[in-house]
């Protein structure tokens, strides 16, 4: 195997076109060498700047200046459809989804090689937050797909809310602090000029299932879910918010042949089939870059 790579062998590995590959260059991005007129590109610091030299498993990442193991697992916010893509997609990536914000300290200590998303911006989603805390490291965030998100309610209330401010009263059951879907509740609430104490709160979940199931058994009367949850579950549901639920990928695991094989299987006629028997997905910008660290 040669120690430099051509701007051909570069772009498949890659997966650009070759033009791109001599933009990068142009612009000081990759590391290259320039012999007789023509670009050479040294593997080993190709590997480097991917995040890791390759071939090595698990997936390795300097993490505080030591190397450290950056295990198949992918973290952050839940997701039915992702949950269910991963396991379907036979990849062999684990997953841990506890939350957001969770999510992204994990990635910052090299716990896992994806994390997913969901934190509100102002009118846009989660671009700033990684910006913030990975604008120098390796990461790509791109889009996995919007979501419907709203009020997740039990079929035999007497009074069925159509907004948060109808809610006023009835038995909420929220996420935990680290969960994306607690900070967009906590916008909603300050749009309508609520407090959590003009509901009553019942409980936490720690995840989109969990909490449409607890209100499914009678444990709650409402809470912020996903539209696919709610019809899982045959609840009733208002929609109240179209969110962007984004991948945070480690950009040398993205190459991988574990995330390559969970990729190609969302390409497939059944990961869209899914989405559509889920309801509430709109997976049209799926692979949409939205953030590429250096």
């Amino acid at each position: 195997m040669s120690d430099f790579l051509t701007t051909r062998e570069l772009a498949v590995l890659l997966r650009v076109k070759e033009r791109k590959v001599y933009e990068l260059a142009a612009a000081g991005t990759l590391p290259v060498r320039r012999v007789t007129g023509k670009l050479l590109f040294p593997r080993e610091e190709i590997e480097t700047w991917l995040g890791t030299r390759s071939g090595e498993t698990p997936v390795m990442a300097s993490v505080n200046g030591k190397e450290a193991g950056r295990p198949a697992v992918v973290v952050g916010s839940h997701d039915p459809l992702l949950e269910w893509a991963l396991r379907e997609s036979r990849s062999g990536i684990a997953t841990f989804l506890d939350g957001a914000l969770d999510g992204l300290d994990r990635a910052a200590a090299g716990e896992c090689v994806a994390a997913g998303l969901h934190i509100p911006e102002g009118s846009g989603w989660n671009v700033a937050s990684v910006a913030d805390r990975f604008g120098k490291e390796p990461w790509v965030l791109i889009e996995w797909a919007r979501r419907t998100r709203g009020l997740v309610m039990r079929t035999d209330l007497a009074r069925k809310p159509r907004s948060l401010r109808d809610a006023k009263g009835l038995r909420l059951l929220c996420r935990q602090p680290e969960a994306g879907s607690e900070l967009i509740f906590s916008q909603l609430l300050a749009c309508e000029k609520l407090r959590p104490q003009d509901f009553n709160l019942v409980g936490m979940e720690r995840s989109e299932s969990d909490l449409v199931s607890a209100i499914a058994a009678n444990r709650a009367d409402i809470g912020l879910g996903l539209a696919a949850s709610a019809r899982q579950f045959g609840l009733d549901f208002v929609p109240l918010v179209n969110e962007r639920f984004d991948l945070l990928i480690w950009r040398k695991a993205y190459f991988d042949q574990p995330f390559q094989k969970f990729v190609k299987f969302c390409a497939l006629p059944a990961f869209h089939a899914k989405a559509e028997d889920l309801g509430g997905y709109d997976i049209s910008g799926f692979g949409t870059v939205h953030f590429n660290g250096s």
